[in-house]
């Protein structure tokens, strides 16, 4: 074999180590999220498109009881450890974009604790399943996020179980739809304010003697921020105020080193339009006027709160990541 020949083999016997070495990774999460990343298909047609069933539950709805099912990605999320060791406490996380965050977190390498309510009972302990099945610590914290007693307890409970904290995804949130403000009683728009607004201030104030820097919080604001709908007059502006806080805590935490973002999602495939978020006609055309032709699955915001959360985006911070189907802003 001559010089030249010789180093050829030798460069190729490299390449293909290196190769062994990039894919192993998800070739060890295979078996706890499904098929490996790669490829590319037509966004168009990856999910159901409306016209969906008509079909209603009792707030807050359970995503095990759509038609069809959300797909949060059970089977298709893939780890490669971009999360490896972190704490992270998700808010709404039995199911929608919470139920997504957690799926992917624990496939990244994260312990992850949930908060959810009672009634999301059945929802919940397939996450915790799910969590498990990463070979991950999963922590299940039900309770009303309405209570500052409970939102105080629930951040404590979380630090207990997970030794610690340092990822923040404030999810949880309460949308119904009111096509009049003369219709919209008091209760309920004092359940929108404390669900949506006075619960992460409870929570984001507890947590933040726990965080060290390097910590990440995650707010879910909407499109809705941008361009309210008629019949979402309090959910609306609470988006909207959850995206000013978020930039606003960014410029107070910067200095302690604690990142914070937030998730601007269109139309989502969720309990919450099936559970009173949605008049019950929209729900059965939900998504079509969305430039892509179909609402967006929870699958499709996993890796979003993942980038978010990890450490090579560390000079993100006060940024809102939209992804709304081709509508709504940013």
């Amino acid at each position: 074999m001559d010089e030249a020949t010789r180093r050829q083999v030798m460069t190729a016997a490299a390449l293909g180590a290196a190769a062994t070495v990039v894919a192993s990774p998800a070739s060890a999460q295979a078996g706890s999220g499904g098929q490996a990343r790669g490829g590319k298909q037509d966004p168009r047609g990856k999910y159901a498109k409306p016209p969906f069933k008509a079909q209603t539950q009792a707030w807050p709805g359970l995503a095990s009881r759509m038609d069809p099912r959300p797909d949060h990605g059970e089977t298709s999320y893939v780890g490669s450890g971009r999360l490896t060791g972190r704490k992270a406490l998700i808010t709404g996380g039995d199911s929608g974009m919470g139920r997504a965050a957690a799926i992917a977190f624990a496939r990244e390498g994260a312990d992850v604790a949930i908060n959810y309510l009672p009634e999301e009972e059945p929802d919940a302990r397939e996450v915790v399943d799910l969590i498990r099945q990463a070979g991950r610590k999963a922590v299940a914290i039900p309770g009303d996020l309405r209570s500052e007693a409970f939102c105080g307890s629930l951040v404590d409970r979380a630090v207990a179980s997970l030794a610690g904290l340092d990822t923040l995804v404030m999810n949880a949130g309460r949308q119904q739809s009111v096509p009049s403000i003369l219709d919209l009683t008091t209760d309920e728009f004092d359940r929108t304010m404390k669900t949506n607004l006075y619960a992460p201030f409870w929570i984001i104030k507890a947590a933040i003697p726990h965080m060290e820097p390097g910590s990440v919080i995650i707010g879910t604001t909407s499109e809705q921020a941008y361009d309210p709908s008629p019949d979402l007059y309090a959910y609306a502006q609470t988006k909207a105020a959850t995206m000013n806080y978020v930039k606003s805590l960014a410029k107070q935490l910067g200095g302690r080193g604690i990142r914070v973002n937030g998730v601007a999602p269109g139309p989502v495939w969720t309990p919450l339009q099936v559970s009173g978020g949605a008049q019950p006609a929209k729900v059965v055309t939900f998504g079509a006027t969305a430039p892509l032709g179909r609402p967006g699955q929870p699958a499709e915001f996993g890796g979003i709160y993942v980038r978010l959360a990890e450490d090579d985006g560390s000079y993100a911070t006060g940024n809102i990541y939209g992804a709304g189907g081709g509508q709504g802003q940013p």
